[in-house]
């Protein structure tokens, strides 16, 4: 409604006023429909944000006010009669519009950008890097320390205060592994706060409008320009469709686990028995499953095994080895 009231006093006020004040004529009622069109025009650039406020308007106005000050100021101290007599004559014209859309602008955008909080956006663009964005999952999983601290994420990790007070929840919950989850993710923004690795810092950003804590913090990344980090796939996939970059904890892990080709050599510990007779089972430093042929026998100690087949399953994967030696290297 506010909106339609501005529009109709650019439309129908200003060639009145310009009829007045500048010429009583046809060309005063033009001039006036023309600067009016522009006024709107410049409102419909704004028209997407919907925030409104009548004290926030009133400072706009005042602005606009200040600044046509200011250019009479600087109209008169360059002398020019000729320009002094122009500016003069549409002085009135200037004001009002300066007026209306200070206005317009600070109703518009000053609560918007009071919003967001400026230290980081300094921040970022000072570092020139990209902002990382930590969700709830990513601060559970723990890793994310271990990744700050190797300098393999550049640029600052910021996580939202709403994720914070989901973190309190969880660690004041009744369940026993919920609030093992929570306290488990306050100690890790602790240990963040305390690095130098990485400037961390958490980010006073809400939006009341979206209840699900997920689809916040991709909105405020989308917002920031900024990534999320995460392990939850539901966060990925959002972040997918929103055109969010995301950075998914278990794709790196993945990505990192070791290459073993058939006809390698490798040292396995052998841990235990195996399922099938004469098999021993190791295990990789990532925790995938070595299977060794005929190292029942070694259990508990340390052996040269040879690769000879990789079997992927949805749990992961399966190496299976036979020993080179016969004798275990202890």
């Amino acid at each position: 409604m506010i909106g339609w009231i501005f529009r109709a006093v650019a439309l129908f006020g200003t060639p009145a006023l310009t009829y007045l004040s500048v010429s009583r004529d046809m060309k005063g009622v033009l001039l006036g429909v023309v600067v009016g069109l522009v006024i709107i025009g410049v409102e419909y650039v704004f028209e997407s944000v919907s925030l409104f406020s009548l004290v926030i308007g009133v400072i706009g106005a005042v602005v606009g006010i200040i600044v046509s000050k200011l250019l009479d100021y600087t109209v008169f101290q360059i002398g020019n009669s000729d320009l002094s007599d122009v500016w003069l004559k549409y002085n009135i014209i200037i004001r009002y519009s300066l007026a209306l859309l200070g206005v317009m602008i600070s109703i518009k955008k000053i609560p918007e950008l009071d919003e967001l909080d400026k230290n980081i956006l300094s921040m970022g663009k000072r570092s020139g890097r990209s902002i990382k964005l930590l969700d709830l999952s990513a601060i559970v999983d723990g890793r994310i320390m271990d990744i700050c601290e190797t300098h393999f994420i550049t640029g600052s990790v910021v996580t939202p205060r709403f994720i914070v007070q989901e973190l309190h929840a969880l660690a004041d919950s009744k369940e026993h592994i919920q609030r093992a989850k929570g306290r488990r993710g306050l100690d890790i923004l602790a240990r963040l706060q305390e690095s130098k690795a990485v400037p961390f810092k958490i980010l006073d950003r809400d939006i009341r409008d979206i209840k699900e804590n997920g689809i916040k913090l991709v909105h405020i990344a989308k917002e920031l320009g900024a990534f999320v980090v995460t392990t939850d796939f539901n966060i990925n996939k959002l972040a997918a469709l929103e055109n969010v970059p995301a950075l998914n904890i278990h794709d790196l892990s993945i990505a990192l686990k070791p290459v073993v080709l058939p006809g390698e050599d490798m040292p396995i510990f052998i841990m235990k028995e195996g399922k099938e007779k004469e098999q021993g089972i190791g295990y990789l430093d990532d925790g995938t499953m070595i299977v060794v042929e005929d190292g029942r026998e070694f259990v508990g100690k340390k052996v040269d095994a040879v690769v000879q087949s990789i079997l992927q399953t949805s749990q992961g994967r399966i190496v299976f080895t036979r020993v080179k030696n016969v004798k275990a290297v202890q």
